[in-house]
C-alpha cells in the first residue's frame, strides 16, 4: 500500500508560482508512476503530469496540453516525494490537484488516464485570482 499526502497549495495572484509536494509512504515510489490530476468545481479530473520511471535513474515526464510549458514535474527519491512546480498561473488552473500513483508500470497512451493509478492523495486547493 502506498499513501499519499499533498502539500503546497494556496490562494495565489495570476501569473505567480506555486510548489506543490506528494509525500509517499509505505513503500518506495521511484520506480513507479507517480503523477498530478486536478479537479475544477463542476469538471471532470484532468490529467496535469506524471513522471514515469523507465530505468537505472531515468525518468520521463508527461504533461497535459493545458500546463505543458509552465509545470513541471520532478522527484526526489531520497524523500520518497514528488513535486510539481506551478509557474505562470492563470485562474484557470483553479483546481483541487490530486497526487496519484500506480501499483504498475504504464504504457504512454495508460498515463493520462485516472483509472490507471491505484493511490491517491486526499488533495489540495489551489485557487488564482485574476
Amino acid at each position: 500500500q502506498v499513501q499519499l499526502v499533498e502539500s503546497g497549495g494556496g490562494l495565489v495572484q495570476a501569473g505567480d508560482s506555486l510548489r506543490l509536494s506528494c509525500a509517499a509512504s509505505g513503500r518506495t515510489v521511484s520506480n513507479l508512476p507517480v503523477g498530478w490530476f486536478r479537479q475544477a468545481s463542476g469538471k471532470e479530473r484532468e490529467f496535469v503530469a506524471t513522471s514515469r520511471w523507465i530505468g537505472g535513474y531515468a525518468y520521463t515526464q508527461y504533461y497535459g496540453g493545458s500546463v505543458k510549458g509552465r509545470f513541471t514535474i520532478s522527484r526526489d527519491d531520497s524523500k520518497n516525494t514528488v513535486f510539481l512546480q506551478m509557474n505562470m498561473l492563470k485562474p484557470e488552473d483553479t483546481a483541487v490537484y490530486y497526487c496519484a500513483a500506480s501499483s504498475r508500470g504504464l504504457i504512454q497512451s495508460s498515463i493520462s488516464k485516472s483509472e490507471n493509478y491505484d493511490y491517491w492523495g486526499q488533495g489540495t486547493q489551489v485557487t488564482v485570482s485574476s
